[in-house]
């Protein structure tokens, strides 16, 4: 039978004692760990010739070893009569000043400042959870009466949140609190070895005067350099990092499933600012590794952490599975903070990752750092700036894979998202593409005021099979001077895809609908883009003015597009709001087309049930849709025709599309000239793996 308490509150109930100790008979409790386990810290700060009162003692063999150690000016006191006799007998003959008392610990009638030091060993755990607090706040207060100036309440606990937060804020004005982290500790609680939350020893010390600041510190172990923090909440909000690493790694010491990762950020210590992020991903069971592989650590290119053998779920699994480890930390750096080379990151990591090896590693096997290169890729954030509607965001120039250097647009609630992404040339070189490339990597990273946005380059795939899509128009529409194509495109961003088009499209008027005017502000700004006749922003709610203008009527569009991505984290599909594709708003769409007109929609959906639900909606208005699936994404674009097409067969694809494609590609870099660069498609391309739905 458990003698583990059902619930919290029987943990300070005087009567579920007496049961504990009578069916606990002989065998000492050791709660939260024994004499050698704590010895360090308790010597820290409780001398011998201290007098000590031990609240709450039950029957700890702990007073015993202190004794026996030279702390013969003990007093214990327990509420459990039972418990008190036993442990009274127990000592009687071999150390008769070591006495055990019946007291009630929230009104002891000990006289005032008697003692030099309190050492409570689990009983604030156990009495807080008793009339909201209130218990344990009494006994507290006959803690602060019974001690000494400059006396210490020394009290171990598994500082869970109700609790700490009773103590801490209890002593923060006018005492020194320090707090202890121990990781490791034994326990009888459970039939584990270990607790899954670390063991923590509250130090408070009783200050003559009220000092004019709050001295609140945490110390890793029971020798790290304490820490200065600046509030009760971060305290608070350490020791819950501490714990929840431990709960960690006490997962992981059990092995992981492949398919789940575990997570954590390691902050600075001096600033408390995030550093690094870390991911363990453990290979397939299935996977075939070498013997020796048994673990290593990855660390991601600065700027790359969104990008998506790094980003993702799926991604992770495949970088694990090509490095041949049975786990893999990927590491990903922070923004803001600075890292000098892969050796000193190596050096600052080593201390903390070793306590994320899988279970069975030999203890003396070597842990390779991974990287691409050797190095540890560039960033630089060039601007920040805050939306009324997304809250910060951050505009950082990267260094890519292939080299060349990228801007991108980074929404700091969601930062491992890319929200837009441009190539950067330097404006140097920019009328001489041709000259020498790559002569060193500091010649790529020029100074920001040399760097520029390259138009002609679209970053991603989704946009540039939305302009191949424009083959789908047939050329004499497209090369019409006289009725240009007609583009409402909803969803700025950092504006590429309709700057490309008013660029590289001549015969085009795009109309784009944009929520956030933080958006615009950045696109013109950081991301060249410029506003003419043939090129308008329109800031507004999308969904409200496509339904505006279907009802005024006298509206049309060669093309319509959507590219706005879906706020609600929660939901299966992040592109574009679900309102976007509802039946009733779709069929506005249709009505605002001209007869040989386009819908593009950009489709981000992870879950099955929704997708098919989307795709049966646009089927059900539009007579053809054709699906271009992106390759390593979960983007897929749909191009949804108003018309059944070639000779009425709306589930073919038109055998005059390559052709058309083909024309479309020498059409855009027919204007190179009046463009201000050379554009990077391949239309083709695009269109070679377009699928009927």
């Amino acid at each position: 039978m458990s003698l583990l308490p059902r619930t919290a509150e029987e943990f300070s109930s005087a009567e579920y004692w007496e049961r504990f100790f009578r069916k606990r008979g002989e065998k000492a409790f050791e709660w939260y760990g024994d004499y050698n386990s704590l010895c360090g810290v308790l010597h820290k700060y409780i001398k011998p010739r201290d007098k000590v009162l031990v609240v709450g003692c039950g029957n700890s063999e702990l007073s015993e070893q202190l004794y026996d150690v030279g702390y013969h000016q003990l007093t214990n006191i327990d509420i459990s009569e039972t418990v008190v006799s036993h442990m009274n007998q127990r000592n009687a003959e071999r150390r008769p000043d070591l006495t055990f008392q019946q007291v009630d610990a929230t009104q002891t009638g000990f006289e005032s400042g008697s003692f030099q030091a309190a050492l409570d060993k689990g009983t604030l755990d156990a009495m807080a959870s008793e009339e909201d607090g209130a218990l344990a706040g009494r006994m507290l207060a006959e803690v602060v009466r019974v001690l000494s100036v400059g006396g210490r309440y020394v009290c171990v606990t598994l500082a869970q949140e109700h609790v700490i937060k009773l103590a801490v804020e209890h002593f923060a004005q006018g005492w020194a609190v320090r707090i202890h982290c121990l990781c490791g500790q034994q326990n009888e609680v459970s039939d584990s070895t270990s607790f899954a939350l670390p063991v923590f020893v509250l130090v408070c010390t009783k200050f003559r005067q009220v000092p004019p600041f709050a001295v609140l510190e945490l110390c890793q172990g029971e020798d790290g350099a304490p820490v200065r923090l600046a509030s009760v909440p971060e305290l608070l909000s350490a020791v819950k990092e501490r714990q929840a690493y431990n709960l960690m790694l006490h997962k992981l010491r059990g092995g992981t499933d492949a398919s789940s990762t575990q997570s954590l950020t390691l902050c600075h210590t001096a600033t408390g600012q995030p550093r690094y992020t870390l991911t363990v991903q453990d290979s397939l069971p299935s996977a075939k590794l070498p013997r020796s592989n048994h673990f290593a650590i990855f660390v991601v290119p600065q700027g790359r952490e969104s990008d998506w053998l790094y980003g993702s779920a799926e991604g992770r699994t495949q970088l694990a599975s090509s490095a041949k480890f049975r786990r893999l930390v990927i590491v990903a750096m922070h923004r803001d903070q600075e890292y000098d080379d892969m050796q000193a990151v190596q050096s600052e990591l080593s201390p903390m990752v070793m306590e994320l090896a899988p279970p069975g590693m030999p203890a003396n096997q070597q842990v390779p750092f991974l990287s691409v290169e050797g190095d540890l890729g560039w960033r630089e954030v060039v601007g920040r700036g805050l939306s009324a509607l997304t809250g910060e965001y951050s505009v950082e120039d990267v260094r890519g894979e292939d080299g060349h250097l990228y801007r991108r647009l980074i929404f700091m609630n969601n930062s491992q998202l890319v929200q837009s992404e441009s190539r950067l040339r330097s404006k140097a070189t920019a009328s001489s593409t041709h000259k020498k490339k790559n002569k060193k990597k500091a010649k790529a990273l020029m100074e920001a005021k040399d760097r520029i946005v390259h138009r002609g380059f679209l970053c991603c795939t989704h946009h540039e099979v939305m302009v191949a899509g424009f083959a789908m128009l047939g050329m004499d529409t497209i090369n019409n001077k006289d009725h240009p194509v007609s583009v409402l495109l909803v969803g700025l961003g950092g504006g590429g895809l309709p700057q490309f088009l008013h660029d590289f499209v001549p015969c085009t008027r795009v109309e784009v609908v944009e929520l956030d005017p933080a958006v615009l502000e950045v696109a013109q700004t950081w991301f060249g883009f410029q506003t003419d006749k043939r090129l308008k922003v329109i800031l507004g709610d999308g969904l409200e003015h496509i339904k505006t203008l279907e009802s005024q009527g006298g509206h049309s569009f060669d093309v319509i597009m959507f590219d706005v991505d879906c706020k609600d984290t929660t939901l299966g599909m992040s592109c574009p709001p679900s309102a976007f594709v509802e039946t009733s708003l779709l069929k506005n769409v249709y009505s605002l087309l001209t007869p040989q007109g386009l819908f593009m929609l950009n489709l981000v959906c992870r879950d099955s049930a929704l997708r098919k639900s989307v795709l049966e909606r646009v089927q059900a208005v539009f007579p053809r849709v054709f699906s271009r699936e992106i390759e390593g994404e979960v983007n897929e674009v749909l191009l949804c025709c108003r018309s059944a097409g070639e000779e009425h067969k709306p589930h073919s694809v038109p055998q005059t599309l390559q052709q058309t494609a083909k024309d479309l590609q020498k059409t855009l870099r027919a204007n190179t000239q009046t463009a201000p660069c050379v554009p990077q498609i391949d239309i083709t391309a695009m269109l070679n793996d377009l699928k009927v739905i």
